[in-house]
């Protein structure tokens, strides 16, 4: 990714944070941390917020905010290098965006879902609006058959990583990803079919 934090910085913070007890040397670690993602971190959110429908009052700089709160809610470090991490924002992202849609459908009793565009480098019907609550219920779909697959579905669509980043994050080859992305786009793309029906 371009402009994206030294990787060898961020595993020493994030290793740090494993080894910090409470207090001011955590939270010390976790404000280095932020600094060192920030820019990659809203990068992730702007990508996720442009695909939402147009009016939406989330902005990217509070959906990183509110991920980062969420990822050091509990006493655990939210990854074990750099692009493990960024695939845990972006879970975190995620699941944000689909709370939120679930709430603005109950508030509004399903009239006014929430939708998202994927990009045409997600490779899934690109000009196509979808649900976001109907893309959240078919990676967990997928994620039930081939969690793997999910995951790495989930880092490309939401995150933007590239291959050979979702690889190191799941400890994994570039050809591996490539299979499951393969695999995750033709199931995805086929239930988002069959969902539209």
């Amino acid at each position: 990714m371009e402009g994206a934090s030294p990787p060898t910085q961020v595993t020493a913070v994030l290793r740090l944070l494993g080894s910090a007890p409470d207090g001011e040397g955590r939270a010390a670690a976790s404000e280095r941390l932020l600094e060192l993602v920030y820019d990659e971190l809203r990068r992730i959110a702007a990508r996720l917020v442009r695909r939402e429908r147009p009016g939406q009052t989330l902005q990217p700089t509070a959906l990183v905010h509110e991920a980062y709160l969420k990822l050091f809610q509990g006493d655990g470090v939210p990854g074990r290098d750099r692009a493990h991490f960024l695939g845990v924002a972006a879970r975190a992202m995620r699941q944000i965006l689909v709370d939120r849609a679930r709430r603005r459908a109950a508030a509004k009793r399903g009239l006014g879902r929430a939708r998202v565009t994927l990009s045409e480098d997600a490779g899934l019907d690109s000009g196509r609006l979808l649900e976001v609550l109907e893309l959240n219920e078919a990676l967990s779909r997928l994620a039930d058959l081939d969690p793997r697959a999910a995951r790495v579905a989930e880092m490309r669509i939401f995150a933007g990583m590239t291959v050979q980043e979702i690889a190191e994050a799941l400890e994994v080859s570039a050809r591996t990803v490539d299979g499951d992305w393969a695999a995750a786009r033709a199931w995805l793309s086929r239930e988002m079919r069959r969902d539209a029906r």
